[in-house]
């Protein structure tokens, strides 16, 4: 029976990784699936999953106003699909995460997502504070805090490193303008 998969963590825990690995493990299968990525999300090109491994992987782009089950539904219409692969499901609106609880309930393909719960303010994303709600498979990956405690939040710094304490809940960037933090250490940066 198909379910709809959320693991989530800090930044820099390797859920991009996690997920080409997957995909991988399906295709040495011959099983297909089909991989994708917000085109908000352009760090490593347009429709592209990358990790900070070095590896990477073509993937559909799609936009906030994708209907997401239209899209699976066609492509499994031109190619059967036995697993859907989406990173950064941050992004996904709350719309998107229920078509994708459609594509699982309905057409009954598995449906994979990978991201992170907060934004740099403590704040929940809409695509995962609704895949925490209704996913049927949550998993957290772990990393560190640079006191090498567990890193649950993501401090946005400046070019000089400093916190930014105010700003844009969407602010693309990876280890130039961010580092995942423990709780503690997250607090003492901005200053609450």
């Amino acid at each position: 029976m198909a379910s709809l998969y959320f693991t989530y963590s800090a930044m820099n825990a390797g859920k991009s990784t996690a997920l080409l690995q997957v995909a991988y493990n399906y295709e040495e299968r011959d099983q297909q699936v089909l991989l994708l990525t917000p085109a908000i999300d352009d760090r490593a090109g347009h429709g592209t999953i990358a990790s900070r491994l070095g590896i990477d992987r073509k993937a559909l782009a799609f936009s906030n106003s994708t209907d997401l089950a239209a899209l699976i539904e066609a492509r499994h219409v031109q190619q059967a699909i036995d697993c859907v692969l989406l990173d950064e499901a941050q992004f996904l609106t709350e719309q998107q995460v229920w078509q994708l609880t459609d594509i699982v309930d309905r057409v009954g393909i598995p449906v994979m997502c990978y991201g992170i719960r907060t934004d740099a303010f403590g704040q929940p994303f809409p695509g995962s504070k609704v895949l925490l709600a209704v996913a049927d498979k949550l998993a957290e990956m772990k990393t560190i805090c640079y006191c090498g405690r567990k890193a649950t939040m993501n401090l946005r710094i400046d070019a000089t490193g400093k916190a930014v304490t105010s700003g844009d809940q969407i602010a693309i960037g990876g280890n130039d303008r961010y580092l995942s933090c423990c709780r503690k250490h997250w607090k003492e940066k901005l200053g609450r």
